[in-house]
């Protein structure tokens, strides 16, 4: 059922070279010097992977889902900053347009995305909401043929870089979730404004900032699908978002892994390398182990979503896995480098504040629990 394709071996390969050549000997620095790598993600546009599963004729690759998270391991294996600018723009921003976009929409707000031509973003979150994403105070108020948004959202990645943003927005505040809409806005446009650039944890060479909309006018036809039904393209985009995610945490547990083989090869202590011992052996195979069930995790929500068949559970089991692999993976890595590990010349310390936001963003770990739970408790019931 997991033999990959010739196709996705393929495409495996092409992405493991350009992360080995293009990304991996950079990330240090891109982290250290907060640096956006734009010249990075122009290659990934001639890659084809800034939209890996939109049909060609709207600019993308023409691909599976499945294929999408075997290039996000693979990219984010060589620099976890460059996978989530690829996630972002892929999963959060060009998966929705391409489904609740007119073609009139499809060509001004994909077709230049899906080419890489452009970067989008995806406005969800707000400083005081977190994880509801039903709470939206922002809000959308018609006025003739345009729609006033005034509001604050955070946590927006790609934010002081995208050339527009998804803003989701209430329009009827009696209907709670089902009066949120969804908004194609322009950037930068005129009542839009960025708040200042965060100083991050991990994912350093990714800017993440607040939009702030202050009597920023859209025109009427940019209404992202229907009006109020915002809230249901939001979790379906999430759904989707937590298979890049997971295939990120993947690519980050798996840098720190091989670093952590190499390491211990090479390392002398008591006779001979730290491999020998049956302690960093112990660790390689639960890390190795935890490794290989996430990616099957990953995998299988991917191609439940090329069939067509419901697989919000199975991407949120992915994303929890995989982004708790991630962390522990990383962790048993800084202890196999030992002093090493802690400082800056070698890379498992940069892969281990990587890996931690895996387990925050796209719905913490703890929203995962709940989100399998309750599909769980239904398929019981």
């Amino acid at each position: 059922m997991y033999q990959l394709s010739e196709t996705h071996e393929m495409l495996r390969e092409t992405c493991r070279d350009f992360a080995d050549k293009e990304l991996a000997p950079l990330a240090g620095e891109f982290d250290q010097k907060h640096l956006f790598p734009e010249n990075q993600v122009k290659k990934l546009a001639e890659l084809g992977l800034m939209s890996v599963a939109v049909e060609e004729r709207w600019g993308g690759s023409g691909l599976d889902n499945l294929a999408y998270a075997v290039a996000m391991e693979e990219i984010s294996r060589g620099c976890a900053s460059v996978g989530v600018v690829m996630s972002v723009n892929n999963s959060l921003y060009c998966d929705p347009v391409s489904k609740k976009a007119t073609d009139a929409q499809k060509e001004n707000f994909l077709k230049p995305f899906a080419t890489g031509e452009k970067l989008g973003c995806f406005a969800l979150t707000e400083p005081g909401n977190g994880s509801d994403a039903g709470a939206a105070s922002t809000t959308a108020v018609r006025d003739g043929d345009e729609w006033v948004i005034n509001g604050t959202k955070s946590w927006i990645t790609n934010g002081y870089e995208a050339d527009a943003t998804i803003v989701f927005a209430t329009t009827d505040k009696s209907q709670k979730h089902r009066g949120i809409s969804a908004f194609l806005v322009p950037m930068p446009t005129s009542g839009l404004s960025l708040g200042k650039k965060e100083d991050k944890l991990g994912i350093r060479a990714s800017s993440t900032c607040n939009l702030i909309f202050e009597d920023c006018r859209i025109p009427s036809d940019n209404l992202l699908g229907e009006p109020g039904e915002g809230f249901k393209i939001a979790m379906m985009t999430l759904d989707g978002g937590r298979i890049g995610i997971a295939a990120q945490a993947l690519g980050i547990a798996q840098a720190a892994f091989e670093a952590a083989i190499a390491y211990s090869q090479e390392r002398k202590a008591f006779g001979g390398p730290i491999s020998n011992l049956q302690t960093i052996q112990f660790k390689l195979a639960d890390m190795a182990t935890r490794i290989e069930g996430a990616r099957l995790l990953t995998w299988r929500a991917a191609m439940l979503k090329d069939a067509g068949e419901r697989y919000t559970k199975e991407a949120a089991m992915a994303k929890l896995v995989a982004s708790e692999t991630s962390t522990f993976v990383t962790h048993q890595a800084i202890q196999i480098f030992g002093g090493n590990g802690y400082v800056t010349e070698y890379p498992v310390e940069r892969h281990y504040r990587d890996a931690r936001i895996t387990e925050i963003y796209e719905g913490t770990s703890e929203i995962q629990r709940i989100v399998i739970a309750s599909n769980v408790i239904k398929e019981f019931a």
